[in-house]
């Protein structure tokens, strides 16, 4: 069973369609439920979650956390009953069958992996950037491709580290390369562009860019996170 890992913050705009579509284009009997992980969101968005999901069949609950996308992915997988966790970002939509998909693979062995992606953007420069989510390296990786993680997997690396407030899936991305296989699902996820149309896209990756080559330079998780606040946050 499967145990879908939502971490939110502010996220009233995005929420519910995310949340419809996971519940039609997936199966109860793969989906053990769906963990809504809020960071004291200001905007309506636990509203919501609630409202969604006293009038869904689906098993949807709220769970309250510190904000912080590593502190709320990890209270979420301690709360998960699922065998199997799956990661994914409030503005990213699996492909259809997401959860026959991930099961199939852990059949084969793999105990976890990713999701090509797409943006809803024709951008050329994002264009090219998905392009290389189809390559099974670790530089082509990124939460917006979402992640499945065989719980007890989850565990052994002892989850995502809290002291990274920005890069959190690409570090925990890293360690599950270096000790357990990882599996590229050739179908896509969509994620939304809206970030780089707030930013400026060119401007966007080339400060995403830089994150990456600052972190194989070995720069701290802290002084990551003040270059992105003082380029990126918006």
């Amino acid at each position: 069973m499967i145990s879908i890992i939502i971490p939110v913050f502010n996220e009233a705009e995005t929420i519910e369609s995310l949340l419809s579509y996971l519940s039609t284009n997936s199966s109860s009997r793969n989906i053990s439920e769906i963990l809504v992980v809020d960071g004291d969101s200001t905007d309506g968005t636990r509203d919501l979650v609630v409202g969604f999901s006293e009038n869904s069949e689906s098993n949807i609950r709220l769970i309250s956390s510190e904000k912080g996308r590593s502190k709320q992915m990890n209270i979420g997988a301690r709360n998960a009953s699922g065998n199997i966790l799956y990661f994914l970002h409030a503005d990213s939509f699996p492909p259809k069958g997401f959860d026959t998909s991930i099961l199939k693979e852990v059949e084969k062995g793999n105990v976890s992996g990713c999701f090509r992606m797409k943006f809803d953007s024709n951008h050329p420069l994002l264009r090219f950037s998905q392009w290389f989510t189809q390559f099974n390296f670790k530089f082509c990786r990124g939460g917006d491709q979402s992640l499945f993680v065989k719980k007890d997997v989850f565990e052994k690396l002892n989850g995502f580290n809290e002291r990274y407030i920005i890069y959190e899936d690409c570090e925990f991305i890293n360690r599950l390369y270096d000790s357990f296989n990882f599996t590229i699902i050739p179908n896509h996820v969509i994620t939304s562009s809206r970030k780089y149309s707030q930013i400026g896209t060119w401007k966007l990756q080339y400060h995403f860019a830089m994150i990456h080559l600052k972190k194989w330079m070995g720069v701290s998780p802290e002084e990551l996170y003040k270059y992105y606040n003082r380029n990126i946050k918006a």
